[in-house]
């Protein structure tokens, strides 16, 4: 990837479980899958003159492996923890560590679940929580954070 590239390139991180999205708990995070929710983001990025670089995995180490290369290949990072949000310091101290702009999503509004969730490791660090709005808020991520990048830019 080129410089022109990573200046014009999100990157798009899910956690543990997202992969099983479409058959996981419906009831809670509705039936789009994992392929479903990253065409959402390609399609707003595209719309916006954006590419994105998506990754999905269930290990903590690959998802700060990916933060961490994201400095020289992304431009900002819209992530979705899962139940990383709730336990990880470590990416938490990645993400703060890299110096991109951040946006956490949920498909869920975990301030109107369990307890636990209700506290978020990410969020400080985020420059924007969209949660609760399902496949779309990854498309109101991918807008925020496109939005965020370019009034930088322009000044």
């Amino acid at each position: 990837m080129n410089a022109a590239d990573s200046a014009r390139t999100l990157l798009i991180l899910n956690g543990p479980n997202l992969n099983l999205l479409g058959t996981r708990e419906p009831a809670v995070y509705g039936t789009d899958t994992l392929a479903d929710l990253e065409a959402t983001a390609e399609d707003a990025a595209r719309e916006l003159g954006w590419n994105v670089q998506c990754l999905q995995s269930n290990h903590e180490g690959e998802l700060i492996e990916a933060i961490h290369a994201a400095r020289g290949t992304a431009a900002g990072i819209v992530i979705n923890p899962a139940a990383y949000t709730h336990t990880s310091v470590a990416i938490r101290d990645a993400l703060a560590g890299v110096g991109l702009p951040v946006v956490e999503v949920h498909l869920s509004n975990i301030h109107r679940r369990e307890e636990f969730r209700h506290h978020s490791y990410v969020s400080p660090v985020a420059e924007a929580v969209i949660a609760g709005a399902g496949r779309h808020g990854y498309r109101m991520a991918v807008q925020f954070l496109a939005s965020k990048l370019q009034e930088a830019a322009a000044g």
